[in-house]
């Protein structure tokens, strides 16, 4: 069978794409070739052209900050119509991408987080199409999917509370590591952060978290008074960015000023009756 493919061979695609990252995630083994024949079978679909297809949909994935099948390398030349098919199974099972690991889990992992070095401007990787997925990203909102999930920000904000504690006492700072404050949690969002920390040494750390199941290049969203709290205290303002949650939690830290590590765009504005 040629051509493009039906929404209903997209559907069941991508539902069979989503049965083994579900596999993946529970840590469960995955034979991807018995998939592909069970496949083949189903939709009259020959084998390479459904592993494309499911390499498609990683890179659909990726564009929208979500984690993806380890070993189908995103491939980029998908239709709109895959794009759709991927966004209607998330919307239909919001649970795949809601914080991800499980409580059981986090309590069997270390308290400390892995922290690396933030992407640049730069340095983006040749094997991504830049401009489909930047414009995949803004079809479906990714930065905005993340900012809405509200379990995927606490249990990141969670886990950089924990890491925050345990970095203090493992420097013999218990009595700061048990004044660390969860802001966002016990008073809203209004503060510009989402952690009051310390250093080791004494000195404040006003810790705003943005998480993502993602890369580390997932777009994320940043307030107009999350940018005024950093501009007014540089010193002690930062930003950690927690990305490939779903999986190995890693973190990178932005300092201010913003605009020297990321492009910020205004997306919206305020509207008021005068």
């Amino acid at each position: 069978m040629a051509g493009d493919w039906t929404p209903e061979e997209n559907d069941a695609l991508v539902e069979d794409y989503f049965t083994m990252l579900r596999a993946e995630l529970a840590g469960e083994a995955v034979v991807k070739a018995e998939h592909n024949r069970a496949l083949q079978l189903a939709i009259d679909r020959g084998r390479g052209a459904i592993e494309f297809k499911h390499q498609n949909v990683s890179a659909v994935l990726l564009a929208l900050g979500e984690t993806w099948i380890t070993g189908y390398k995103p491939a980029w030349n998908y239709q709109r119509s895959l794009e759709d098919a991927v966004a209607r199974w998330l919307s239909a099972n919001p649970e795949i991408n809601e914080g991800s690991r499980s409580e059981e889990n986090a309590l069997k992992e270390p308290k400390r987080l892995m922290i690396g070095s933030a992407p640049t401007l730069s340095n983006y990787p040749e094997t991504v199409d830049i401009e489909r997925q930047r414009n995949t990203a803004i079809r479906f909102d990714a930065a905005g999917r993340d900012q809405r999930n509200r379990r995927l920000g606490r249990a990141g904000e969670e886990a950089v509370l924990d890491h925050e504690r345990w970095v203090l006492r493992e420097h013999g700072r218990r009595d700061l590591a048990d004044a660390v404050h969860w802001v966002s949690e016990a008073e809203g969002d209004g503060a510009g952060y989402d952690i009051e920390s310390f250093e080791p040494t004494g000195e404040s750390r006003l810790i705003e978290v943005k998480t993502t199941n993602g890369w580390n290049r997932t777009p994320f969203l940043i307030s107009r008074n999350e940018l005024r709290v950093s501009e007014a205290k540089p010193d002690t303002w930062c930003l950690m960015r927690v990305w490939n949650f779903a999986r190995e939690p890693q973190v990178f830290e932005l300092r201010p000023p913003l605009s020297r590590h990321v492009s910020l765009l205004a997306t919206n504005f305020e509207a008021s009756f005068l």
